[in-house]
């Protein structure tokens, strides 16, 4: 992320068939380090099997849902929990960051360097043909990988605590993202991904 300037304002990362905006810190009433505490301590947090090539597989992370909507993805059918007043706080601050609106949130706790998240798109149909995915991250630095589906380029972003990351536009249809695990020590890390399910 040394390439990009810090400012209140978001920035644009160049990539070809999408759009990347990034907020080195998203504006909020609590420092990064309690914001993490507290959605450690405070969500109800799930160890899922999604179900790939017609296989079971246990999550390498945990996870929440909450929002205003049921969501489905690798055979998970999700039921929302309430928006908690800090989950609420992070998505007003989230929407005036970014102008778009969020109705739902998944929640990912990467425990440990050993935790991690397979490459991927979030493209299911009830988030629309051109979804808004505004990720924001609390903890340890993680890289984020993108990676094109035809030209096999790829980008990799550290999105360090308090950054917030929005794809929108054809991002999803022609990009794969994903968390590799690290041969060394990290923190934890809660990401939160804010969408919309129509």
């Amino acid at each position: 992320m040394d390439l990009f300037t810090s400012s209140n304002s978001l920035i644009q990362i160049p990539i070809p068939d999408g759009e990347l905006l990034w907020l080195e810190q998203l504006p909020l009433g609590l420092g990064n380090d309690e914001v993490l505490a507290q959605l450690v301590a405070q969500t109800a947090w799930r160890a899922e099997s999604i179900t790939l090539w017609g296989k079971q597989h246990l999550q390498p992370r945990l996870t929440a849902w909450h929002g205003d909507a049921r969501y489905s993805y690798s055979g998970l059918d999700l039921a929302p929990q309430p928006f908690t007043p800090l989950l609420s706080e992070i998505r007003q601050a989230v929407e005036t960051a970014t102008g778009h609106r969020f109705n739902s949130v998944l929640l990912n706790y990467y425990r440990n360097e050993r935790d991690s998240m397979g490459m991927h798109s979030d493209d299911e149909a009830e988030l629309g043909p051109e979804p808004a995915i505004a990720s924001v991250s609390f903890g340890a630095t993680r890289t984020f990988i993108l990676r094109h589906r035809h030209s096999k380029q790829t980008l990799k972003l550290d999105l360090s605590s308090g950054s917030l990351l929005l794809m929108r536009g054809k991002t999803q249809h022609f990009w794969l993202h994903g968390i590799n695990k690290s041969a060394r020590q990290i923190g934890p890390r809660v990401n939160l991904t804010f969408r919309y399910i129509t």
